[in-house]
């Protein structure tokens, strides 16, 4: 939505600058993801409510469900860089708006190796009335 469509709601809600794709492109860019949670290979969602002022900046969040190991940590701090434009709101009257946001944590994969393999074959000599035998091994790195 616009800035005009806001104006005509009652009270109009805040906005974030470029809307939601640029609201998940802000966190994913300022995501880092803990240490604590990565040794222990923590993945997951952490739900958040967060408290904007009438400035448009976000004074307070709370964790719904969490994951722990930094992550909670981490989804607060990304949460309190948020700031939103405000519409003018009628009487100047100075309001609080809260939303509701999930940020997820996903380990990055590992760039996968391509494996080597040597493959090498062994003859076994016999006398000249039997044949010979021949063994293949396959050795994968």
């Amino acid at each position: 939505m616009d800035i005009e469509k806001k104006k005509k709601q009652f009270i109009p809600k805040p906005i974030y600058p470029g809307g939601s794709k640029a609201m998940k492109a802000f966190v994913s860019q300022e995501l880092k993801y803990p240490q604590e949670a990565r040794s222990h290979n923590i993945e997951g969602r952490v739900h958040l409510k967060y408290e904007i002022d009438h400035k448009g900046t976000v004074i307070a969040a709370k964790i719904i469900s969490g994951l722990g190991h930094g992550c909670d940590k981490e989804a607060k701090r990304i949460v309190r860089l948020f700031k939103f434009l405000i519409p003018d709101i009628p009487r100047k009257r100075k309001l609080k708006f809260f939303k509701k946001i999930t940020i997820s944590f996903k380990l990055p994969e590992e760039k996968k190796v391509q494996k080597q393999s040597i493959r090498y074959t062994i003859t076994e000599l016999r006398k000249q009335e039997s044949p010979s035998t021949s063994y293949h091994y396959t050795v994968n790195f």
